[in-house]
């Protein structure tokens, strides 16, 4: 645990269970409990929820780094929730009042990231990987609206972005850089295959108003699945070229239906061609499964990353479970890009 200044409040030497997990265009979180000894405890005594940051190590790598949120003591364990940097956002207003025209999605996210943590910012830093040459179209009045909810919204319309430790990151929805691959021999412990079929569309209309001044279109009937249409109002879009961009975005996420795959609790095989601190939110995986009915060999980009440990008992060794999340979202779903050609 450290300071918002930097300086050490407590180390931790003895965890009974740790869980941290990073997250595709939100906010992650972590969770300890831990045992104090000696003047640990003490020290432990004085943490605070949003004064003090937890941070993780893997292999002697930083992992994790966010706010402490919660906070429970009960006699013998200390138990912590924390946000990454993203949670600090979601208590950050517009700080002042602009109208960005036709700005690339990427760099409006940059100046929302900028603007919020302006005025008190705990040591943060940004970095964009490439545009997504979607036209931002956005306005955001000072005072009105979460930060954090405004960054969500440009995620609906072809945005990536993540946070690793206090780097938050910037990326094109249709980014397809890999980390690795992994196969059934990977997984030993099985997967789930999902089709969402709730999240299919075969048309976007999104309006910047309920009467329709500021309106785009994407889509149409489909030749296989027919006509399927949704409507979504974002008043933060502000001319018909942007809510275009961002119905050919929703589009592109809804058709044909998503299909995911989740390694449920299921540690990766160490053999596997990956490292877990690498398994960043945003970046892609090549899979290929021909564990279930629904066989998959397509390059997946990862949504979400759940790595958790305990210490064991006595008489039972600790252990680590890594889960990934993979899921064909963009320029993935569209081509369903076999190994190789992306």
């Amino acid at each position: 645990m450290t300071d918002r200044s930097g300086s050490t409040v407590s180390p931790v030497q003895i965890l009974t269970e740790i869980e941290w997990t990073r997250a595709l265009d939100d906010t992650s979180t972590a969770r300890v409990v831990a045992i104090p000894e000696g003047d640990c405890c003490e020290r432990l005594g004085q943490v605070r929820a949003w004064r003090h940051y937890l941070n993780i190590w893997r292999d002697r790598q930083p992992v994790w780094s966010g706010p402490i949120l919660q906070v429970e003591w009960s006699p013998g364990s200390i138990e912590i929730w924390a946000g990454d940097i993203l949670a600090l956002l979601d208590r950050r207003v517009p700080h002042d009042t602009v109208n960005f025209g036709e700005a690339d999605l990427a760099d409006i996210a940059e100046w929302l990231i900028q603007d919020g943590f302006a005025p008190d910012d705990p040591g943060h830093s940004v970095e964009t990987i490439g545009r997504t040459r979607v036209r931002g179209g956005r306005s955001y009045r000072r005072g009105i609206g979460q930060t954090g909810d405004h960054l969500r919204d440009l995620a609906e319309g072809g945005l990536d972005y993540t946070a690793v430790g206090t780097r938050i990151i910037l990326l094109p929805e249709t980014h397809t850089g890999t980390v690795g691959a992994l196969t059934d021999a990977d997984l030993p412990e099985g997967l789930i295959v999902a089709e969402d079929g709730t999240a299919l569309a075969s048309r976007w209309i999104v309006a910047g108003d309920e009467d329709g001044d500021v309106m785009g279109e994407a889509g149409g009937t489909d030749p296989y699945y027919g006509l399927l249409e949704r409507y979504v109002e974002q008043t933060s879009i502000t001319t018909d070229l942007a809510a275009t961009d961002a119905a050919r975005s929703r589009l592109r996420g809804s058709l044909p239906v998503p299909v995911f795959i989740d390694t449920q609790q299921v540690t990766i095989s160490p053999e596997a061609a990956v490292s877990v601190p690498t398994l960043v939110p945003g970046w892609c995986l090549d899979i290929a499964t021909q564990a279930t009915c629904r066989p998959i060999t397509q390059r997946l980009k990862i949504t979400g990353l759940k790595v958790t440990e305990n210490g064991g008992t006595e008489s039972t060794a600790g252990s680590e479970s890594v889960q990934v999340q993979v899921a064909a979202t963009g320029a993935e779903r569209t081509a369903a890009t076999p190994f190789g050609a992306v």
